[in-house]
């Protein structure tokens, strides 16, 4: 028998999106060959969800749904091909049945998130639709003071706050904000030294920087990270709904400490196939 190796197992699953161990077990039966080991999942599946498997799956929304007495909560992003089908009734049902699921277990490992009904039901659903859905990752976030979530209307952008002290409504609040400005941390000393280090090489390679005395460069420098720093920092950044007061000031009058965020937003990260149509034409054409 053929040595099944994970990267084969990888490749099946990505593009038939059913299980790991299922992936294993059609692999070992088709003796390593993975076109034998979909034609196989052909009879009990439908070739129609393995072929869509390989579409970038870019759209989508995302989901949050938190403990009603605020101890924790769950965002999670199931993505689909098109803006359409992210805005099917079958699909966000669907999505209903994941985010249930996933916070009920408090489970954060997709894998074993999507073991059992829940891959039957994307299968069927990928077959119905006619693309890609793919869930993608979940974040669960407790707090011994309170959990506060807040999703952009479309379902495109989903934050979770978590707060020590203060309520619902500020935590909501605050959760408002970052899906709106985006911040990059809580506070500014928690910026990872490669972030700080690579806006250093953009400040030094800025046009007003040339020339001048290595240190009169520090000197400036130090006042653009600062306002580098401030501008990405949730605690420092002016309250979108109160531009007058900084969002740590907000917390700090709320008597509430703001610990963490996770804030998604659909599709990023994921490199989209671009097709040029035209050259696409072209090309067909010259061929």
């Amino acid at each position: 028998m053929a040595a099944i190796s994970a990267k084969m197992v990888k490749e099946l699953r990505d593009r038939t999106g059913l299980g790991m161990m299922e992936c294993k077990k059609a692999l070992a039966e088709a003796g390593g060959d993975i076109d034998a080991a979909i034609e196989e999942m052909r009879k009990n599946s439908g070739m129609k969800a393995a072929k869509k498997a390989g579409r970038t799956a870019a759209e989508g929304v995302v989901s949050v749904k938190v403990a009603d007495d605020g101890s924790y909560g769950l965002v999670i992003e199931v993505n689909s091909e098109t803006d359409f089908a992210a805005r099917d009734e079958g699909l966000l049902a669907f999505v209903g049945q994941v985010t249930d699921k996933a916070f009920a277990d408090k489970q954060t490992d997709i894998e074993a998130l999507m073991d059992g009904d829940l891959s039957t039901a994307r299968e069927a659903l990928v077959q119905k639709i006619g693309e890609n859905i793919s869930v993608r990752r979940s974040d669960v976030l407790e707090s011994d003071g309170v959990v506060g979530s807040y999703t952009h209307s479309n379902n495109r952008i989903a934050v979770l706050v978590s707060l020590k002290g203060g309520d619902a409504e500020l935590a909501k609040d605050i959760a408002m904000h970052v899906a709106a400005v985006n911040p990059q941390v809580v506070r500014s000393d928690d910026m990872p030294a490669e972030a700080v280090e690579k806006e250093k090489d953009i400040i030094k390679a800025q046009p007003d920087m040339e020339g001048k005395p290595e240190n009169i460069v520090e000197k400036m420098m130090v006042g653009r990270i600062q306002k580098f720093l401030k501008e990405n920092s949730l605690l420092d950044q002016p309250f979108v709904k109160n531009p007058e007061v900084t969002v740590g000031q907000l917390a700090k009058d709320g008597g509430a400490e703001v610990i963490t965020f996770v804030r998604y937003e659909v599709g990023e990260g994921i490199e989209k196939d671009e097709t040029d149509f035209a050259a696409e034409v072209a090309a067909q054409l010259n061929g």
